[in-house]
């Protein structure tokens, strides 16, 4: 009889119920029932120091849940951030560093998160003291640098003092100049195509733009070529003047701003 009344249900019924008690078999235990949140941040700094940052990921979000209004939850949502970056999640990381700033804006740590924020969107392959070349910063998308730019100068203006504001500045510099030598590299690559109007306004921008960084030089030989190549002698005079003031031992005075070959690339510093 008790078999014949199991023929009697449903199929869909029984494969239901044996996908819900498959599905309770399957969902993982949480190791952090019971666990006091030090335990939970002392767990993820030990895989963050590991590398595993995903898993320290993991820890941090439980704990943001289990302290929240808590100074520990705010340390866990500045490393969650440090994680994310790790691991290459620049837009999570953002996201997460934007909300602790928005929500924590007395924070002892909002000067560690403005600079965070910058890193993230500082590009890793370009150190402190690189060189610049064709394959760097000044060919890749400027959005990022520009954002990190923003970020390290709202750090230094408002924690002038700050244990992270010299770094910042330098990487401002160096910004700085990656974003100049990028329009220089445009205007450049008009004037070899021989639009030489186009070649003057990213030229000009360059210099307009970003005071005194190196690639003002190069930016003055375009201004002497691309005018000279237009028949614009006196503009073209003027621009030789002024890089004879500026750099007076440019190569560039020697070829009339034709563009000079090097095996290297600019300095940046």
């Amino acid at each position: 009889m008790q078999n014949f009344r199991l023929s009697m249900v449903p199929a869909g019924l029984v494969l239901a119920m044996g996908l819900l008690l498959s599905g309770c078999a399957n969902t993982p235990k949480d190791l952090t029932v019971g666990w006091s949140p030090e335990k939970i941040y002392s767990e993820a700094r030990d895989e963050a120091s590991a590398g595993a940052w995903d898993k320290a990921i993991g820890y941090y979000e439980k704990l943001e849940g289990r302290a929240a209004g808590t100074a520990l939850a705010q340390q866990a949502q500045i490393d969650k951030a440090f994680a994310q970056y790790k691991t290459g999640d620049k837009i999570q990381a953002i996201a997460t560093l934007d909300r602790f700033i928005r929500l924590h804006p007395t924070s002892p740590a909002l000067d560690y998160a403005l600079y965070l924020k910058g890193l993230v969107n500082f590009n890793d392959n370009l150190g402190l003291f690189s060189f610049i070349t064709r394959q760097d910063l000044s060919e890749r998308d400027q959005k990022a640098a520009k954002d990190s730019f923003e970020a390290f100068r709202d750090l230094s203006t408002r924690f002038p003092d700050s244990k992270y504001s010299a770094d910042a500045r330098q990487r401002m510099t160096y910004i700085i100049n990656s974003l100049a030598a990028y329009e220089v590299h445009v205007a450049r690559f008009y004037a070899s195509r021989g639009a030489h109007v186009a070649a003057i306004n990213r030229a000009q921008q360059a210099i307009a733009d970003y005071q005194g960084v190196p690639a003002h030089e190069e930016a003055l030989a375009i201004l002497i070529s691309s005018y000279k190549a237009m028949g614009m002698s006196a503009l073209s005079n003027d621009a030789k003047r002024v890089l004879e003031t500026n750099f007076p031992k440019s190569a560039f005075l020697l070829t009339d701003g034709a563009e000079i070959k090097r095996s290297g690339g600019w300095r940046l510093w």
